[in-house]
């Protein structure tokens, strides 16, 4: 199945929460969207009365994420939202704007699936898996975050950048985005969430996420998968995505490591020496589309095309449009090709029909008529007729 949607809540949308950006995206036409956890806030605070002995799932006034407890002199972090909550407990609560609570993203979920809206959630867009400092640990925090909230409301992807090389060695940054990468999806393991993470790829050399290194990593690691951005590829390769098997060469090498299904950006992207200015709507810049329908209409792959352009849902119906005129023309011309063929096969069995009865001609014996010496056929006698009887009688 191809499905499209945009990377946020429609900017068209009057109300602004999820649940009003689900039945948007279902209005349109459109069937995924990508929920943005781009600004994420927490707030500490103790457990009031009537939350404590309750878990993180059944209470109404907050998303708790998190709940820290004293466990003898250490101080333990539990991520489990099935655990009970204690008096001495402080809980870590995510004011992003998003969601009010568990139950909340539960319905959000349940909601996608009867509208049939993919639903998938994007991290902060500025990620440091590098330098290893307070920053990074408030990274992985996020994406633990994302995790969480995506298992809860059914979503089958977390999306994420990973971060600058920085300024020392990059073999170096690497090895630190390994280990952080690793250390993240053995926490995930170990919560049994049922999301995969899909790590970006980036649009600037000095950003760690070309598409050889999104697929060392999930050559390595378990439960991650490789989220192709078009725009970012064209800009690192210096516009190298024209022809439709550009596309499928992409689609190609990340096939092994996807389980089936693609999950991919498009926009339009200004770029400049391999890496990207700016990202813009897909008629701007020299990215196009339609390419990339072709090959969809031609394959049919199973995959998801989020807009991460300027236009958000504009740009998505865009390209569904595009696909769909492309798919089209494809249909009549199949079908034109196969009545030209029947058409063909018609006037074959014809004129094989037509050879046949001339081969059956030559096979009959010839005619022969029997001619006299003056080269007149014989007369032959006929038999007199009764009106011509009567008047002989008459005349004698």
């Amino acid at each position: 199945m191809i499905r499209f949607g945009p990377a946020g809540i429609p900017l068209s949308c009057k109300g602004r929460t999820l649940r009003d950006g689900i039945e948007d995206v279902h209005s349109l036409g459109l069937n995924a969207m990508e929920v943005q956890m781009v600004r994420v806030n927490v707030i500490d605070r103790f457990p009031d009365e009537e939350e404590v002995g309750l878990t993180p799932l059944e209470v109404v006034s907050d998303l708790i994420v998190e709940i820290e407890r004293v466990k003898g002199k250490k101080s333990i972090r539990i991520t489990d939202p099935e655990e009970e909550i204690r008096e001495d407990d402080t809980l870590i609560t995510l004011a992003s704007g998003l969601v009010q609570n568990f139950e909340e993203v539960r319905d959000l979920g349940k909601m996608g699936r009867e509208l049939d809206v993919e639903l998938s959630i994007h991290t902060p867009y500025y990620m440091d898996l590098v330098s290893n400092s307070d920053l990074t640990e408030r990274c992985i925090d996020n994406i633990r975050w994302a995790g969480t909230i995506a298992n809860q409301m059914g979503g089958g992807m977390v999306v994420t950048h990973l971060g600058l090389y920085g300024d020392g060695d990059r073999e170096e940054a690497k090895r630190s985005i390994v280990d952080n990468v690793a250390a993240i999806m053995e926490w995930w393991e170990d919560n049994k969430l049922s999301p995969l993470l899909g790590l970006e790829t980036s649009g600037r050399q000095e950003v760690f996420g070309s598409l050889d290194e999104i697929l060392e990593i999930c050559d390595n690691i378990k439960g991650t998968v490789p989220v192709i951005n078009f725009a970012h590829i064209h800009a690192r390769e210096a516009g190298g995505l024209r022809e439709p098997q550009d596309f499928g060469a992409v689609l190609d090498r990340v096939k092994d490591y996807v389980g089936g299904h693609h999950y991919t950006h498009f926009s339009g992207v200004e770029h400049e020496a391999g890496n990207e200015k700016r990202i813009t709507p897909i008629k701007k810049g020299d990215l196009r589309f339609e390419p990339l329908a072709e090959y969809l209409a031609e394959e049919n792959p199973n995959i998801t095309v989020i807009s991460s352009s300027p236009l958000l849902e504009h740009d998505a119906m865009y390209m569904k449009v595009i696909y769909e005129r492309v798919l089209t023309k494809r249909i009549a011309k199949e079908a034109r090709l196969k009545r030209n063929n029947k058409a063909s096969e018609a006037v074959e069995e014809e004129e094989d029909l037509a050879e046949d009865l001339e081969l059956e001609d030559i096979d009959k014996p010839p005619k022969i008529k029997l001619r006299n010496k003056g080269g007149k056929a014989p007369e032959t006698s006929k038999p007199a007729s009764p009106k011509g009887d009567k008047k002989a009688t008459k005349k004698k």
